[in-house]
C-alpha cells in the first residue's frame, strides 16, 4: 500500500503573500466595537502567521550569512574559526544561535536544491513548521513539499501530525499488529509516534524485546507503558555515559536495568542514576568554584596589608569556603542547620573502587 494513501490530510489555503515587505499590517481597530471577538482574533492571526513567514526567510538568510563566513576560514585555513566567532560577538549571536540559522539555511538548500519545493512556496512554512519538515522522513518531505506548492499553508501542528500518522503505519521498529492497528484508526498515531522515537534511541536487543511485549498485547495501555518504560532506558543509558562513578570495574548496566524492569523499579532506577549525574555534575562545579576562589582569596591576602582591616575581615570570612572543610548554613529556613564538606584531591593512584558490604 503507498505511504501517501494511508494518511488523510488536510492543509488550509494561504492567502497570498505579497512580494514586498510592507511594514503596515491590516491590523483591526481595537476600538471598533462592532467587531466581534473571533473576527478580531482572526485578523491578528493572519498579521502574527505573515510576521512568521517573514521572520522564516529572514532566518534563511542570516543562515546563509553565516554559512559563507565560516566556509570562507576554512577556505583558507585561516585562524581556526577565530574571525567567525569575533563576527559573532560583535552582533551578540551566540555558537548555538548561529549553528542553528546555518542549519535552517542549509534545510532550504536542501528542499529547494532537490527539487521538492518551489522558491516562493518557502513563504507558506511557520520557521518551526520548515525546520520540522527538513528533519522528516523523505516521503513526508515529498507530500508536504507537493501541499505546499499547490499555495497551502503549512503549520507546525500539520506536519508534526502527518509525520505521526506516516511514522506510526510505516516503522520497522514496531511490530506488524501495531501498524495494522493504527492505518486501521484502532490505536491513534499520537499515542504510536513516541514509542517510535523512543524504541530508536535503545539497542537491538532490547528493540527485539519490546517488540515480543507488543506483539502478545498490541493494546494502548501496554504501548503507553512501553514507551513509558523505553524512554526510562533511554536517560539511564545517556546519563550512565557521563557519570564517572559507573566507569570503575565491570559493571553490567545492561543487566542491571533488565533485573530492574523485572521488578518493575526501572522508573527508580532511571531517577537515581539521572540525580546521580546531577550530583557529580554539581561536585565538578563546587571544586571549579572552590579553586578559583582559593587562588583569588591567597592573591587579596599576599597583596593587601594591615591597613586594610576591613578588607581582611572580608577575607577572614570567606576562609569558611576557601579550606579544605567547607561550612556552609543552610539558613533560618532549615533551623540554622550547617553543612561541613571536606574536600580531598586525590590521585589517580590513589582511588580505589567502592566496597559495598
Amino acid at each position: 500500500m503507498a505511504a501517501s494513501s494511508l494518511i488523510k490530510f488536510i492543509f488550509v489555503r494561504s492567502e497570498p503573500i505579497p512580494e514586498s515587505f510592507a511594514l503596515q499590517f491590516d491590523l483591526p481597530n481595537p476600538e471598533q466595537s462592532e467587531l466581534s471577538s473571533s473576527e478580531f482574533l482572526a485578523k491578528l492571526e493572519n498579521a502574527w502567521a505573515l510576521c512568521d513567514r517573514f521572520d522564516l526567510q529572514t532566518e534563511i538568510w542570516r543562515g546563509r550569512i553565516l554559512k559563507v563566513i565560516r566556509d570562507r576560514e576554512k577556505y583558507r585555513g585561516e585562524g581556526r574559526g577565530a574571525g567567525f566567532l569575533q563576527w559573532l560577538r560583535e552582533r551578540e549571536i551566540s555558537k548555538t544561535r548561529a549553528y542553528g540559522l546555518i542549519q535552517l539555511a542549509d534545510s532550504a538548500d536542501d528542499l529547494v536544491g532537490e527539487g521538492l519545493l518551489k522558491e516562493q512556496s518557502v513563504n507558506l512554512f511557520s520557521k518551526r513548521a520548515f525546520i520540522e519538515t527538513a528533519q522528516a522522513a523523505p516521503e513526508v518531505k515529498l507530500m508536504i513539499s507537493e501541499a505546499a506548492n499547490e499555495g497551502n499553508e503549512i503549520t507546525r501542528r500539520q506536519v508534526r501530525r502527518l509525520s505521526d500518522e506516516f511514522t506510526s503505519a510505516t516503522s520497522p521498529l514496531l511490530p506488524v499488529e501495531i501498524r495494522q492497528k493504527t492505518q486501521e484508526n484502532l490505536i491513534p498515531p499520537r499515542i504510536v509516534a513516541p514509542l517510535v522515537r523512543e524504541l530508536a534511541k535503545l539497542p537491538d536487543i532490547q528493540q527485539d524485546e519490546f517488540r515480543k511485549a507488543l506483539q502478545k498485547e498490541p493494546e494502548i495501555d501496554c504501548i503507553k507503558d512501553v514507551t513509558s518504560t523505553a524512554r526510562w532506558i533511554g536517560k539511564s543509558l545517556d546519563a550512565s555515559l557521563a557519570i564517572k562513578a559507573l566507569q570503575v570495574g565491570n559493571l553490567n548496566l545492561d543487566k542491571a536495568m533488565q533485573e530492574a524492569q523485572r521488578l518493575e523499579l526501572m522508573g527508580i532506577l532511571s531517577d537515581a542514576i539521572g540525580q546521580a549525574q546531577a550530583l557529580e555534575s554539581s561536585v565538578m562545579k563546587l571544586h571549579n568554584a572552590w579553586n578559583r576562589l582559593g587562588g583569588l582569596h591567597e592573591k587579596l591576602w599576599l597583596e593587601s596589608g594591615s591597613s586594610t582591616p576591613y578588607l581582611r575581615e572580608i577575607l577572614l570570612a570567606l576562609q569558611t569556603l576557601c579550606g579544605a572543610n567547607i561550612k556552609v548554613s543552610l539558613g533560618e529556613i532549615a533551623g540554622g542547620k550547617k553543612i561541613r564538606l571536606q574536600l580531598v584531591e586525590e590521585g589517580a593512584d590513589q582511588l580505589e573502587p567502592p566496597k559495598i558490604s
